[in-house]
């Protein structure tokens, strides 16, 4: 994990509410965490919360859930079962874009003298509003309202209102715009400000062209644009439109390109009378129908924010939570901030699901493109139990999503050589996107997640419909997938699962991970009552069932079966489960940090016991087509030993030390003798057994994110 330092806002800038954010000075120093907490969102539809102005800004965002574009992935080695295809989310079209001109001068606020400012998040209404006087350098004052809102009720439309009143008469332009930021940024708009170290979290930058223009309409106030992604040729409809209210005299003229579309309004503003406009931004996206389709329902889509009108949005907003908080409010006694925190989280669960209807919730919900935009275990594991007792519609539709996908995770299992269906460790399309096998697809338990969501969705619902329409079929597959990865001990008493990663990613490819052995034991068992209820109680479902995955009667006797043996690490003389079958075995982990260097060779543990001849690292039985373990063999590796194989069947033990005394984050990699056992590389692609070459180098990151790179041989 990165280590970050722990700060808090100050109190002065963003005062406790128990139902509000609220930012009560434009800083700088800030900006970065106000634009992911004033984010808004439904769940398809995410906007990070950047000021109307564009800038200053540190990550403009805004992003739609599914909406992505594929990519290569290049893998340093490659290997059979490796993930070859890339997905990230794409950053959509800016539709929040509202420049304001005042005697032709920009607000600009790092430069702009404020006297009053006030920015807030209700939490009650989802309604992000800002308050604030521009005295401009001229000496007028300026002072404009605006209100944003992304709908819980349509979920294709978000809307503005923007109103700006000056003290003295003056020229006003406001230049209302939709940029496409994917492909490109406004000339006037400095870069984001993304430098400093990289981050593994932050998504995939794109060299080419993402978003490729196909129509344009262009009537009255309203722009609309359809394109379509290069390479995973999805389809976007996204689309402005305005109403003017003021008494001031005004006209206003439109622009229409591939990235920048704009309508420019131009009043001769008097002193006191208000400006209001009013925008209404849609997007529409697709896996298969033409962007002309798309640019047809946005514009039904205006029409109708049109008709309704803001302040009707805002009303129907408010109501939309009420019924929210209502049912999953959770009141604290404490301090305010406390109790401000956890109805944020709380409504951040709810943006984030709202309206994820054919898709499922990405790991950050939509408030950027951390993570590419993919869906994990935290959907299932984390999110789907508090929507299940808060919200249970959204629930089947997240485990419905889910079945849209068994298909493709039949065809990774099979990949895989493996039986029944293994889900993807990271996804947006149904297909494994984890570049890195030993901490993505080896985590297996992700089967056993949603097989965990399903089970605790209907025990709590009752919802017995589902399991006969989808959840049967799931919790077969993911059964079979446990039962055929799996293996019994010698005396067929316990069942035992290796060559896994559990939750924990920095401990990959181990074997009988606690977690994941408990939760498919819960997988096999409820796998097999749900088929004999079925075989009882819905004979014609189980017909369906038995005839859609091809069931036989005994591969229920083997779930039961393997569940009653399976092995559950456990040390008698702590008393504790360990993470794995080898967690207490191991000694210093491999952490190299500036600040901390590595401690001196004498207070290193001792060399434990080498691995017996053919083993593997992380304990994966050897399998034709299936990737080995890696070169860091157990416990070797947590006590700074690494095996190196050679060509004559032997290992070269290494001991890292510091390249200089004073430590630091650069090592040297010292040999410690050559040890006549075999080598420890796992089988390569048809089970051909990998030898060592040389020059070698393995470039491997710490704990903390620092690189560590050693090189050997001629």
């Amino acid at each position: 994990m990165i280590p970050r330092e722990l700060r808090l806002p100050p109190e002065h800038i963003y005062p406790a509410d128990e139902w509000r954010l609220v930012e009560t000075a434009f800083t700088k120093n800030w900006m970065g965490n106000a634009e992911t907490i004033f984010s808004l969102s439904n769940g398809f539809l995410g906007i990070r919360g950047i000021f109307e102005e564009g800038r200053p800004a540190i990550e403009s965002g805004t992003f739609l859930n599914g909406f992505h574009e594929t990519w290569p992935i290049v893998h340093a080695e490659e290997a059979y079962g490796f993930a070859r295809t890339g997905q990230t989310i794409v950053n959509a079209p800016d539709g929040t874009l509202m420049k304001l001109y005042v005697d032709d001068e920009p607000l600009y606020l790092p430069t702009a003298r404020l006297t009053d400012y006030e920015r807030s998040l209700d939490l009650r209404d989802g309604v992000l509003r800002r308050d604030l006087n521009w005295s401009t350098p001229g000496g007028k004052q300026v002072r404009l309202r605006s209100a944003r809102m992304v709908s819980f009720e349509h979920r294709h439309l978000a809307a503005i209102s923007y109103e700006v009143t000056v003290d003295l008469d003056a020229p006003i332009v406001v230049s209302s715009q939709l940029l496409n930021r994917q492909d490109s940024r406004a000339l006037d708009e400095p870069g984001n400000g993304n430098g400093g170290p990289h981050d593994p979290r932050r998504a995939k930058g794109f060299t080419g062209r993402v978003l490729n223009a196909r129509e344009h309409v262009e009537e009255g106030h309203r722009l609309i644009t359809g394109y379509r992604t290069t390479h995973s040729r999805m389809s976007l409809g996204v689309g402005i439109d305005h109403v003017i209210e003021t008494e001031n005299p005004w006209y206003a003229s439109t622009s229409c390109s591939e990235d920048l579309s704009k309508v420019v309004f131009t009043i001769d503003a008097r002193a006191g009378v208000p400006i209001r406009i009013t925008k209404y931004m849609t997007y529409h996206t697709s896996r298969s129908v033409p962007s002309i389709e798309l640019v047809d329902r946005a514009t039904r889509t205006l029409d109708r924010g049109v008709r309704v009108g803001y302040d009707a949005l805002e009303s129907s907003q408010r109501a939309y939570l009420d019924d929210v908080w209502e049912r999953a409010d959770v009141q604290v006694d404490g301090p305010p901030r406390v109790q401000q925190a956890i109805r944020w989280n709380l409504f951040q669960l709810v943006q984030a699901s709202a309206r994820a209807e054919t898709t499922g919730i990405p790991a950050k919900g939509l408030t950027g493109q951390a993570y590419e935009g993919h869906y994990f275990w935290d959907t299932e594991v984390y999110v789907a139990p508090f929507l299940t007792y808060t919200e249970p519609r959204i629930t089947r539709n997240l485990l419905r999503f889910r079945h849209s996908m068994l298909d493709k995770a039949r065809e990774r299992a099979e990949e895989l050589s493996e039986a029944g269906a293994l889900f993807p460790w990271r996804t947006i399309n149904g297909e494994e996107a984890s570049s890195y096998y030993a901490a993505g697809t080896a985590q297996y338990h992700i089967d056993a997640d949603i097989a965990f969501a399903i089970k605790r969705y209907v025990e709590v619902r009752g919802d017995h419909e589902l399991l006969c329409e989808v959840g049967g079929e799931i919790l077969v597959e993911t059964a079979r997938l446990w039962a055929g990865l799996g293996f019994f001990g010698p005396k067929g008493d316990t069942f035992h699962i290796h060559g896994v990663t559990g939750p924990d990613e920095y401990t990959t490819v181990v074997n009988d991970n606690a977690f994941t052995n408990l939760m498919a034991r819960c997988n096999l068992q409820y796998a097999a009552e749900v088929v004999l209820w079925m075989r009882e109680e819905q004979p014609d479902a189980y017909r369906s069932l038995a005839h859609a995955t091809d069931l036989q009667d005994d591969e229920v006797a083997l779930w039961q079966r393997a569940a009653e043996a399976m092995h559950i690490p456990y040390d008698a003389d702590r008393g504790i489960h360990p993470q794995d079958a080898n967690f207490l075995e191991g000694g210093l982990g491999l952490r190299v940090h500036p600040e901390r260097p590595l401690p001196p060779a004498a207070e290193l543990p001792p060399p434990r016991d080498l691995p017996p001849p053919g083993h593997q690292a992380g304990g994966r039985r050897p399998r034709d087509g299936v990737p080995g373990g890696p070169v860091l063999a157990g416990a070797e590796a947590s006590q700074l030993r690494l095996l190196r194989p050679l060509d004559d069947g032997g290992l070269v033990a290494v001991r890292l030390r510091p390249v200089h005394p004073g430590g630091g984050d650069r090592l040297r990699a010292q040999g410690l003798g050559v040890l006549p056992v075999r080598a420890a590389h796992g089988p390569g692609r048809r089970g051909r057994q990998r030898r060592g070459r040389g020059p070698h180098r393995l470039d491997r990151r710490g704990l903390d994110g620092s690189r560590v790179r050693l090189r050997w041989g001629a």
